[in-house]
């Protein structure tokens, strides 16, 4: 019974490890999830389908659920071309599963939007994309 003991220890803990991974969000592969409405709204299949929520938003001026969203953008690191201070503004992309912000960000250019990018991995890299009006 003894030499048993470790054993069951060993089964519970990768039984729990196991569980535990199934409750962790994993990224979506690029247009899966996507919509029928999401791909008739013109937006390319790059986007999470919770990217047209934030857009929409955006085209609303609000309301915003995280107060971060339409601060500067400062664009330290020159991934996006250079323009002058507050022509570029964050908003967050809900991530389903998440209770905190998560990385996904659509950056807007120009007061009203006139250029979009999105990035999924806090700002290392960006993806350009249109929106239609």
């Amino acid at each position: 019974m003894r030499a048993l003991k470790p054993l069951l220890l060993i089964a519970v803990l990768a039984m729990a490890a196991l569980l535990w991974g199934r409750h962790t969000p994993e990224p979506s592969p690029p247009g899966a999830g996507e919509t029928t409405s999401h791909a008739s709204q013109g937006l390319p299949s790059f986007l999470p389908p919770e990217a047209a929520d934030t857009l929409a938003r955006i085209a609303h001026g609000g309301p915003f659920e995280h107060q971060q969203d339409g601060v500067v953008f400062q664009n330290r690191e020159s991934r996006l071309p250079p323009k002058p201070q507050g022509y570029y503004h964050e908003f967050t992309v809900d991530t389903p599963g998440l209770d905190y912000r998560g990385a996904r960000r659509i950056i807007t250019g120009g007061t009203p939007p006139q250029v979009y990018y999105y990035t999924d991995d806090h700002y290392r890299t960006f993806r350009q994309f249109e929106v239609s009006r």
